[in-house]
């Protein structure tokens, strides 16, 4: 076992809000965690339960990067608005008069109360529930009865922090200063403008709570090696369970038939694949800071889309010409990641809800003009997915209710089906012990 580089996360390296969070004796208690971590070997089990470590992947992690909050399409006119909760910060996200989505936190300026209780809604003027100040789409204070005259208005509009919006994916950072999304919004961008998601409408969404940390979620997202035996439906649309050590010249062979027959057609019409062998692709990587990635995935010979039969179900997406497109995937760390076929989207959404609780959304899109019971059922869209997201949640909390065990240790990955899984703990690690925001 090789171990960390020595990096701890440190009391002096803590930030002030830190050391009031998460307090001396937690930061103690992560000092050792962090030491007892090996490269390559999975985490110990502490990191997937102690509230102080919970505490910590908020402030450094939560909270200083990106996170996908919605899709343009749920706030498409002025007024319309989602919330969403990221531990104790309640956040509202709202179509502005100027067209921009604006990022307000969800707490009144007089004495605190949440002005929006529902998940999304309508509302030209947000208005609090509690003394009825009066607040604009982009956070102003309008109106607050009962106050002096000489109150300043501009002193107190709604505390905002930072939206960025492409193609369709609304983006959100709390830190002060968050890091550079410009790569970021190039890249999923131009993944995501031939898909249409900023011309399309939410066929369904489903919430799950999963009773397992949000970095379960994701090492169990980091691989197929559990496909075969718990993904029935999923493997026989995907070439992603099979790696270097059991490709069989024959999987090699229909890889490389299927790539070779897409790559002009989608190569000029601007959809070349860019995932051109059997595995996972290989992501994040922590050395260069790649935290959001997104390609092109063949699919099986006679899968036009991951549905149950590999059919198409609703009107092509987009820009799309036809339905032989593979599969769109886009994914961006701490909390989202999408599989797009020619014909409906499939995006999730995490956030964490405690130690052991990452509260989930599962959302469906579909061409915005497409009619349910006419153009598509949902019935023939959602199975694939919601299959696929559910075996997943039962091996999730499966897995918390294991590391939980006083006989956990932390056991090798495999370097052939769990080199994702790796460098999602790496990547993880670095943002944990990094000193700055």
């Amino acid at each position: 076992m090789t171990k960390s580089s020595g990096v701890t996360f440190g009391h002096s390296a803590a930030h002030s809000h830190e050391s009031r969070e998460i307090g001396t004796s937690g930061i103690e208690a992560i000092d050792s965690l962090v030491g007892r971590y090996c490269r390559g070997w999975s985490l110990p089990g502490g990191f997937y339960s102690d509230p102080a470590v919970y505490a910590a992947d908020i402030e450094r992690l939560w909270r200083r990067g990106w996170l996908f909050a919605a899709h343009s399409c749920e706030i498409p006119q002025h007024g319309d608005f989602v919330t969403l909760q990221l531990d104790t910060d309640s956040l509202i996200i709202i179509r502005g008069e100027d067209g921009l989505a604006h990022g307000l936190y969800n707490v009144c300026r007089h004495r605190g109360s949440l002005i929006c209780s529902q998940a999304s809604g309508h509302a030209h003027r947000l208005v609090c529930p509690y003394h009825q100040w009066t607040y604009g789409c982009d956070g102003r204070l309008l109106a607050c009865r009962g106050m002096p005259e000489d109150l300043d208005k501009s002193e107190f509009g709604l505390k905002k922090f930072h939206v960025r919006e492409t193609e369709g994916l609304i983006y959100v950072s709390l830190a002060e200063n968050p890091p550079d999304f410009e790569s970021a919004f190039r890249v999923l961008g131009n993944a995501a403008k031939p898909q249409g998601l900023a011309r399309a409408k939410v066929a369904k969404a489903v919430e799950y709570l999963v009773r397992a940390n949000w970095k379960l979620v994701w090492e169990n997202n980091r691989e197929c090696f559990h496909c075969n035996v718990n993904h029935p439906q999923y493997i026989k649309a995907n070439f992603d369970h099979y790696n270097a050590d059991d490709a069989s010249d024959r999987v090699r062979a229909e890889v490389s038939a299927v790539v070779q027959r897409s790559q002009a057609k989608w190569t000029a019409a601007g959809l070349g694949p860019t995932r051109e062998e059997s595995g996972m692709t290989k992501f994040p990587d922590a050395e260069r800071n790649i935290w959001f990635s997104a390609n092109r995935t063949p699919l099986v010979d006679g899968y036009v889309s991951e549905t149950m039969d590999g059919k198409q179900v609703a009107p092509l997406m987009g820009d799309y010409p036809d339905p032989d497109v593979g599969t769109l995937r886009m994914r961006s760390l701490p909390n989202f990641w999408n599989h797009s076929s020619c014909d409906h989207a499939v995006s999730t959404r995490l956030l964490p809800a405690g130690p052991q609780l990452t509260s989930i959304r599962v959302l469906w899109l579909v061409q915005a003009e497409a009619v349910e019971g006419r153009d598509f059922k949902l019935e023939q869209i959602m199975p694939f997915w919601q299959l696929t997201s559910e075996q997943d949640w039962e091996i999730c909390e499966r897995q918390q209710r294991g590391v939980n065990s006083s006989a956990y240790v932390p056991g090798p990955y495999s370097t052939y089906k769990e080199y994702n899984v790796d460098s999602f703990v790496q990547w993880y690690m670095k943002m944990l012990t990094k000193t700055s925001a």
